[in-house]
């Protein structure tokens, strides 16, 4: 009778471990994953080095929006950029300022001298099913400007949530 209570309880978690197993595999393949930061195109918003968590579900049910901090999924790596102009709009930078379809648009969320190292640049009308991206750090930021082009829709994985790693630099990335 105790030999049969303890291939039961054996047997409880085994089924408790798989369960989890499966969820932490749900999750992580549909819902949230980690990816670091490499180099220093979206400082000083994320650092090189730093780990994110970011969301793959969100964009599953909706669209990126203006602001949004996404992974973009490439061969042969994925880079992390904010969207700065979404499909249809015409984006251009014109003595320091940003106008998207014509009108002066306030970047918030980046430094004053970031916005005076962006040099001039478009028109550009973005395409359908395509965003224009930039990073943080205009200056040296590989994105829509100069190399990586509009980002398909398709290529947009997630939209980064939170700053994991390093412990100490723990918040959200908006």
């Amino acid at each position: 009778m105790v030999e049969t209570k303890k291939k039961n309880e054996w047997l409880e978690w085994a089924k408790a471990i798989f369960i989890a197993i499966l969820l932490a595999f749900f999750l992580r393949t549909f819902v949230f994953a980690t990816s670091i930061v490499e180099g220093d195109s979206m400082y000083p918003t994320l650092e090189d080095g730093e780990r994110v968590i970011f969301n793959k579900f969100v964009y599953l049910i909706g669209e990126p929006d203006r602001g949004d901090i996404i992974i973009i999924q490439r061969p042969i790596k994925n880079y992390v950029k904010r969207v700065i102009a979404l499909p249809g709009e015409t984006v251009e930078m014109r003595n320091h300022q940003l106008y998207i379809n014509g009108e002066k648009y306030t970047e918030t969320f980046i430094s004053d001298e970031a916005i005076n190292n962006t040099g001039n640049f478009g028109p550009i009308t973005v395409k359908k099913d395509k965003y224009f991206v930039m990073g943080d750090n205009r200056a040296i930021s590989r994105d829509s400007r100069n190399g990586l082009g509009l980002i398909n829709e398709e290529d947009i994985i997630g939209r980064s949530e939170f700053i994991i790693y390093p412990f100490d630099d723990w918040s959200m990335t908006r």
